[in-house]
C-alpha cells in the first residue's frame, strides 16, 4: 500500500513532526508485522527521525544546519536556493520504520520529521506500507 499526505511547512525552514500522520497510515493499512518507508519527493525538503519531546531540539538542528550551509553563500545554481539543495542531501530523502503490533517502533523519544529548506510551501509524502 503506498499512502500520500499533504504537509503545509510554516516557514522557510522548519521541521514539522509528521508522526502522528504516518501513524494514522499504518493503522489504516491493518498491517501488523512489517516496515514503512517514508519518502519526500522533493529536492529542497527532507525526512529525518529525531528527538520530538523538548522543541529546542529542533532549533538547534536548524541553526546548526544554517551555519554549515549559510544561504547565502558563493553558490552557482541559479534558482537561488543551494542552501536548500545541500541541507536536504545531508537530511536524506527517505526512513524506514519497523512495524510491529500494528504500529511504529520508534524510540521513546523518537518522532518523524519533515524537513522543509525552502519554503514555506505544500508538500507531499509518500508512505509505503509493507506487509511481512
Amino acid at each position: 500500500m503506498i499512502a500520500t499526505v499533504t504537509v503545509k511547512t510554516p516557514a522557510h525552514s522548519a521541521m514539522v513532526d509528521i508522526t502522528p500522520s504516518v501513524s494514522a497510515k499504518v493503522r489504516e493499512s491493518g498491517v501488523q508485522e512489517g516496515c514503512c518507508i517514508v519518502y519526500v519527493p522533493h529536492t529542497t525538503a527532507g525526512i529525518t527521525i529525531n528527538e520530538g519531546a523538548d522543541p529546542d531540539v529542533v532549533v538547534d538542528i536548524l541553526a546548526a544546519l544554517d551555519k554549515l550551509v549559510p544561504w547565502k553563500g558563493a553558490w552557482r545554481h541559479s534558482e537561488g536556493n543551494s542552501a536548500a539543495h545541500v541541507k536536504t542531501a545531508l537530511m536524506g530523502g527517505s526512513v524506514h520504520v519497523i512495524i510491529e503490533g500494528g504500529q511504529l517502533v520508534l524510540g521513546t523519544w523518537e518522532r518523524i520529521f519533515f524537513c522543509e529548506f525552502d519554503g514555506p510551501r505544500t508538500r507531499k509524502v509518500h508512505i509505503k506500507i509493507m506487509d511481512g
